[in-house]
This record gives structure tokens, sequence and C-alpha cells, in this order.
């Protein structure tokens, strides 16, 4: 990891120290908070907030390498406290790449291991000879990668079913055609299963972001994978009307949604349904991908409907803690009673009574 780190760039180190900077700022106001409440005299509870021991982050790879998913994992555990951190990442020929290596090396990994897919995931939801067992697993990847944290979730914690990456463009006349185009496109790069999607209620600006599409996807180096990825999950959506646009974003609940509008910030309050959302022509998606401190990790599949974007939460477990008085005690003595012989446990009312008998003299 150290060699790789000496072997980039002088430009690429400032760039991952530069997200990293962002990234941890961003994370590091997210820090729980433990809260103790006494609800009526006598009756105290606490919420605490505890790391978790080991945890797993999974770095896809293969045909591309991922450093700022490495970053976007890594950084929220450090700040949580958790004490074991893996990364696992697929190698590509029996090598993992030097700026994977060397944002491991950044970071002070301690654990990193050369596997990927569905049986990394089983990996470290299970363990084997070589690879202990972790508590939760992170991080996103493509279908099978998905599956496999569905699959194994119970027995161990996942965050979220994140992957394959996915964005929903909402568009208005005001919108540059030129900037939805490298918008769509800038995500359906991520593979052949990735959607992009255009809703407009403007039927101009759809055949002016499919022409800015044909001319733009030719000079691209994955070409090949946009293709494939737009042929099969790309949509331009004509909507009735720019209210059905916005209703269209947040029925989707996509894991990425860019707002091209005349009044972006009144459309980004509108939407409760969305992963990540990018404000305006001077948001693009990879700014969130990379390096403005939000983390990329994100529910994707209409998930985000209901799903948060990977924080520091994700990285331990909260416990109630009740301490309670004789007085306090006596002040809900009764009001247990009722409700447990009405719902037939009296043993649970047994248990607050025996602690009223007198002993005998």
């Amino acid at each position: 990891m150290a060699q790789a780190w000496d072997s980039l760039s002088e430009e690429l180190r400032r760039a991952l120290a530069h997200a990293e900077r962002n990234i941890r700022r961003f994370h590091e106001a997210q820090a729980p908070q433990d809260m103790r409440m006494e609800v009526e005299p006598g009756v105290v509870v606490e919420r605490r907030w505890a790391p978790l021991r080991r945890i797993g982050a999974y770095v896809p790879g293969g045909k591309a390498a991922y450093p700022s998913t490495l970053v976007m994992t890594v950084i929220p555990a450090q700040v949580a406290g958790v004490e074991d951190i893996v990364v696992a990442a697929p190698d590509t020929d029996g090598v993992l790449a030097p700026a994977l290596l060397g944002a491991a090396h950044m970071l002070d990994v301690g654990e990193m291991w050369a596997m990927g897919g569905a049986q990394a995931i089983a990996a470290l939801a299970y363990g084997t000879e070589t690879v202990r067992r972790v508590q939760k697993i992170v991080g996103p990847g493509n279908q099978y990668v998905t599956a496999a944290k569905l699959a194994v979730f119970g027995e161990v914690d996942i965050d979220m079913p994140a992957g394959p990456s996915e964005v929903v463009v909402v568009a208005d006349g005001s919108a540059d055609p030129l900037h939805a185009a490298a918008d769509l496109l800038c995500q359906a790069e991520h593979g052949p299963d990735s959607p992009a999607v255009l809703v407009t209620a403007d039927a101009g600006l759809l055949e002016a972001v499919a022409a800015e599409i044909d001319a733009l996807l030719p000079g691209l180096e994955r070409w090949d994978v946009l293709e494939r990825a737009l042929e099969n999950h790309g949509l331009l959506v004509l909507a009735p009307d720019h209210d059905a646009a916005l209703a269209f974003a947040d029925e989707y609940a996509a894991e990425h949604v860019t707002l091209l509008t005349a009044d972006p910030e009144t459309d980004a309050k509108r939407l409760t349904a969305a992963g990540s959302v990018f404000v305006g022509g001077w948001a693009p998606e990879p700014v969130g991908d990379y390096a403005s401190g939000a983390n990329h990790v994100l529910p994707t599949g209409g998930t985000a409907a209901a799903m948060s974007p990977l924080g520091v939460e994700d990285f331990g477990s909260w416990r109630q803690v009740q301490t309670l008085t004789e007085a306090g005690l006596t002040a809900l003595r009764a009001t247990i009673g009722e409700l447990a012989t009405a719902e037939g446990l009296t043993a649970h009312r047994m248990a607050v009574e025996v602690r009223f008998r007198e002993e005998p003299s």
C-alpha cells in the first residue's frame, strides 16, 4: 500500500487528500449524540450509541477501480470509531489498482483482501480459514453483489441495496441539453445495467438531449458500456407538466436525482424520495461521487423511498437504558398491572408486584 501511494502522481495524491478532507468534515458533523430523559420523576430513559467492532467495506472493481468508494466507506467507519475495518475489492488479472491501494494507505487501512463479487460478500459474512467474519457489510456493487448482500442479511447486517447505479434527471425548458446529456451519460457509464432517465414536460428538450447523446457517445472511452446501458435501461420520458415530472421522479425514488430546472431549490424541497439530489446546473452528479463530502453509497432500485445514504450511524447501534427509583416504579405500578392483565401476561405483572411485597418480620 505504501509503495502504491508513493507511485501515484502528486496530482492524484492531492485530489485524494482533498476529497478525504471534505468527506471527513461532513461525516464528523454526523457524530451520534446520546440522549437522556427523565420522562417522569424517578423514571430515567437513555439512548446510548456504540460503534460496531468489525465491519467489511466492499469496493467494486473489475473493469474499473474505485478509490473514491474506498474513501466513502472507510471514513464514516473511522469517524464512528470502528476498531477493525476490512476492505474487499476484486483484482484485475491478479493486480489491485495502485490508486486503490494508495487510498487504503492514505487512510491507514489495516486489512485488505483481493476478492470480489458474491463470493467476497459470503467470505465477509460467514468467514473463511483466512478471513474473519464481520458484523456488517457496506458498499455498492453490481446486481450479484446486491443480491448476495440481501441473501446474507440476518447473518450479518448490511447498509442497503446499493447498485446498480442509476440517475433521474428532471429538466425543463431552461436546461442546457448538453448538461442533461452529460449527466445521463456519467451515470450510465457505471455499467450496462445502470438506468439513466430524463423526465421533462418539454418535448423539444427530449429531442435536443437525444441529439447531444448521439454526438457525445462515440468520443467516450466506455462507449460500448454506455451504448448497452442506454439501449436496455435508458428512458426519455415526456411528462404532461412539470408537476407530473417531479411526481415521476419521486415515485421512481432514484439513487441520484439531478434538477436542471428554472427553480431547482424549490423543486428539491418537493422531493421526498431520492438518495442524493443535485440542485441546479452547477451541481453535476460527479461532485457527489468524488469531492463534495456527501457519501456516494446510496440506496438503489426504488429503496431510496425509505432508506438513507451511508452515514456514521450505519457503523454503530443504539441501546436503550432504563433506570428507576422506588418512587418511579410506584408511579408506574398500576399502569403496568392493568396493561399486563389485559394482555394476559400475568408474569409481567408479577415481576413488578414482587418488588412491593413486605418481608416477613
